[in-house]
């Protein structure tokens, strides 16, 4: 995944940048780079192929100096990893941008911007957004009004950060599909893909809606929406903490993640259960009243959060009689729905910007409808949870690593805490629920016995450290657990796993 960071700023902004994509090098990157208006009022970059050290070493011998700048970490999809495919990216040295997300009909502007006269170095779809807007730019006169018509011209899923020497204070964004977050600081402004590369300068956030594009400003934010009208967004305290990303006693980001599962199970939970029932802990109007309705489910996420799906999907069935389905949300994004009566969709996502999932449930509201959405999230200012009707929060804290942990299974105890709310609505077994309850209060407890066996598990570890290939099995609700733990192994260690039902290896 790529990652953004910019400010405008009325003090020097190298130092907060490098910072701010520091705080993103958990998303996996190839290249880094940063573009600075100077004083002079001139453009220019420092970009490096690997880490992010190495960008700050180049910047030691290549010094940028600036109130208002761009940075990114690219993760090649068009154009292999190299410093020429790197970002920012120009037009001469009067546009410079950086963007995440990919320009689906790149080739077709890329066609009609070189007829204009305008030549290539990379073999980027960004660079053609940069001389795209350069050219509106020449032909409108002002850079707001340049993205904008820029904009018409694009397809696919992205976010923008644009700056241009013409006008050395300001700097433009456009989300489409892509996550991006402002940072509202004292006479600053700052943008990022993830709060957490801006915790150190701001608590504060203004969280772009799709379609938005904004003109930052040391003191001003003016934010218009697809439209083009000018629009207000609120301006939101985070509770995320700057001490989420550092690493204390661990050697990784996922390490870390897994022993602070017990906690954040117990931070789900809190407040949402007693012995005997689950407390109300699905927010939104009318969500007791909507859960009674309910004569069927629909789970739609991507990856992990899939995998959470088909648990939930297994236990609601076995234990409401409410048929469920589970769909990955690229698939369903293409394909006709039929129309469902008293239907309740449920998005999962950790982040609540999973551009698929999103792109689903907006499929859901245009197409055929449902009696309510439910987000099952652990972002509570993202854009799953404006977008739908309920939600029921996790409480994981910010997972870092790119493997999903403790997301995950606080996801899973989500699902639980919506069986048990399912079954009350429905006025079912409350022998059930009571059960439920009680073993969701000593589910913290259970963990830590297991994370005890830590010596052992590793010990397990070097037994198959020459193994080329591994088969998951399970049957039941414990499928899915197989195939999240194939995925896991692939996904950390590229050694070649499947998962498989049990009963299908007769």
């Amino acid at each position: 995944m790529c990652g953004i960071v910019g400010a405008v700023a009325q003090r020097p902004v190298t130092e907060i940048l490098l910072e701010g994509l520091r705080r993103l090098e958990y998303r996996g990157y190839d290249s880094a780079g940063i573009a600075i208006i100077g004083q002079d009022n001139r453009l220019r970059r420092v970009r490096a192929l690997g880490k992010v050290a190495e960008l700050s070493a180049r910047l030691t011998l290549e010094p940028l100096d600036g109130k208002v700048g761009i940075a990114h970490t690219r993760w090649a999809t068009h154009g292999k990893p190299a410093e020429v495919n790197a970002h920012p990216h120009f037009s001469g040295e009067w546009v410079g941008v950086v963007h995440n997300g990919v320009i689906e009909n790149h080739e077709v502007v890329h066609a009609r911007i070189a007829e204009l006269g305008y030549t290539f170095e990379s073999e980027t779809d960004t660079e053609v957004v940069a001389h795209l807007v350069d050219y509106c730019l020449k032909r409108d006169g002002d850079l707001l009004t340049a993205v904008m018509s820029a904009r018409k011209e694009l397809d696919g899923a992205y976010a923008l950060a644009v700056v241009a020497p013409d006008e050395p204070n300001v700097m433009i964004v456009a989300r489409q599909g892509s996550p991006l977050v402002i940072g509202v600081g004292l006479g600053e402004h700052f943008i990022a893909s993830d709060i957490q590369a801006l915790l150190p300068v701001t608590n504060r956030f203004i969280y772009l809606e799709n379609g938005d594009i904004a003109r930052i400003r040391t003191h001003q934010v003016e934010i218009f929406d697809a439209s083009g009208n000018p629009v207000e967004r609120p301006v939101v305290e985070s509770r995320a903490s700057d001490s989420s990303v550092d690493l204390g006693e661990y050697r990784h980001y996922m390490l870390k993640e897994i022993f602070e599962q017990p906690a954040a199970i117990n931070n789900t939970l809190e407040g949402r259960l007693t012995n005997e029932r689950i407390l109300t802990c699905v927010n939104g109007a009318n969500a007791a009243d909507l859960l009674k309705q309910v004569k069927e489910i629909q789970f739609i996420a991507c990856g992990t959060s899939y995998h959470a799906g088909l648990i939930g999907k297994h236990w609601i069935e076995a234990l409401t009689d409410i048929p469920c389905s589970v769909e990955v949300a690229s698939e369903y994004r293409y394909r006709r729905q039929p129309r469902r009566e008293n239907l309740l969709v449920v998005t999962i996502s950790q982040s609540g910007e999973t551009a698929d999932t999103l792109a689903a449930l907006d499929k859901v509201k245009r197409e055929h409808g449902c009696l309510t959405s439910l987000a099952i999230c652990n972002v509570a200012e993202s854009s799953l949870i404006r977008e739908s009707d309920l939600s029921l929060m996790t409480v994981a804290g910010a997972e870092i690593g790119v493997a999903s942990t403790k997301a995950f299974t606080t996801q899973l105890v989500a699902m639980q805490l919506l069986t048990g709310l399912l079954i009350q609505a429905k006025e079912g077994n409350q022998a059930v629920v009571a059960a439920l309850a009680t073993d969701l209060l000593k589910l913290p407890g259970y963990i830590e016995q297991v994370l005890a066996l830590d010596p052992v598990i590793e010990a397990l570890a070097e037994r198959f450290l020459e193994k080329h290939h591994a088969l998951y099995l399970g049957r039941g609700d414990q499928f899915p657990v197989a195939l999240e733990g194939a995925l896991k192994l692939k996904e950390i260690s590229y050694i070649h796993a499947e998962a498989y039902p049990a009963g299908e290896l007769k």
